[in-house]
């Protein structure tokens, strides 16, 4: 295969996100795209360049020429949608969370190992070639081993609150990227999580039984500490930085500004607010996260995110709903026999 042929289910604005990125790869080749409503894309550029849009899935995934399946639906959806893409013997890009409850999670991957197919999960700021310098560099020892991390993830507005109502709660749909994100950075895995949160923006998120601030501090197994600071309104734009401290140094990302021009008057020194949404800001990171995914399976490669890391930070979220309800940290062989509600 020179080019990954792909079907995609569910066509919302991170379907449609994936769909215009497959148009423009050398990689891929979008062969269809299933959603219970396809009206929207009537007279799109996806109507003229798609051979199959439909309503129903099973002509994706029985399509002998489509080899993988982008999974873009509701998260509800995903169990049955990851099943049948491993039934067919198709590789899976699902978007997060793969589930809301553990055990479908699990019943899952289940299917995909014993169907033999790749499968990613959507976490796109391991793409992004900012982030990924800071991977590198933590694995390359140059800042000695990781003391502390720090992960600041703070949206430039709040979802309305038909989203918040189906979200999973913000640490499952926001936080779950950072959880991720500390996993990714610190080389180690996480033993115990401990949240301090509230309602400050918007007591629509308290109504809907969920918070919108929340500083969460997460221990590893080798020791080192994390610290995630989360609110759902940055008014200053989506602020995004990350850093890591070690015993020989440290190293940091910070947010991308609209431009990089710097006015320097006696007056002050300004410079451009943070790029105002997560899709200007992962713009490149989302190119990425295909393009890497098309060439581990025409390449037969490992994956950068697996389904594995997937169901660990949903293990990190459900921890620290556990304990935000119930004011403790908690360990993270406590979750188990958790799930979201």
């Amino acid at each position: 295969m020179n080019m990954l042929n792909v079907g995609i289910i569910g066509a919302g604005r991170i379907g449609q996100l994936h769909a215009s990125n497959i148009l423009s790869s050398s990689l891929l080749n979008l062969k269809g795209i299933s959603d219970i409503h396809i009206e929207h894309l009537k007279g799109t550029i996806y109507e003229q360049k798609v051979p199959v849009i439909t309503t129903d899935p099973e002509k994706i995934f029985q399509d002998p020429e489509v080899d993988a399946v982008f999974i873009c639906s509701s998260t509800d959806t995903h169990l049955n949608f990851i099943k049948s893409a491993a039934k067919a013997g198709k590789h899976i890009l699902c978007e997060k969370p793969i589930s809301f409850n553990l055990g479908e999670t699990e019943e899952a991957l289940q299917a995909v190992k014993e169907a033999g197919v790749k499968f990613q999960v959507g976490f796109n700021r391991r793409f992004d070639k900012h982030f990924r310098k800071v991977c590198d560099t933590v694995q390359a020892g140059k800042i000695g081993s990781p003391h502390i991390i720090k992960v600041s993830s703070r949206d430039p507005e709040p979802p309305p609150e038909e989203y918040v109502k189906r979200s999973g709660g913000m640490f499952m749909d926001m936080t779950i990227h950072d959880f991720d994100m500390v996993r990714y950075l610190s080389g180690s895995e996480v033993i115990d999580v401990s949240v301090k949160a509230a309602n400050l923006v918007d007591p629509m998120f308290g109504k809907n039984g969920d918070v919108d601030t929340a500083v969460i501090t997460l221990t590893f197994e080798n020791g080192a500490i994390a610290v995630i600071d989360n609110s759902r309104q940055a008014v200053y734009g989506y602020d995004q930085r990350i850093e890591v401290f070690g015993d020989s140094g440290a190293v940091s990302a910070e947010n991308e500004a609209q431009t990089n021009v710097q006015i320097a008057t006696k007056e002050s020194v300004t410079i451009d607010h943070p790029k105002h949404f997560f899709l200007d800001r992962y713009k490149d990171a989302y190119i990425e996260e295909i393009n890497q995914f098309a060439k581990a399976i025409l390449e037969d490669k490992p994956l950068l995110c697996t389904g594995e890391d997937g169901y660990k930070a949903e293990l990190l979220a459900l921890a620290a709903s556990v304990s935000w309800k119930e004011k403790r940290s908690v360990s993270l062989s406590e979750v188990f026999t958790v799930t979201a509600t």
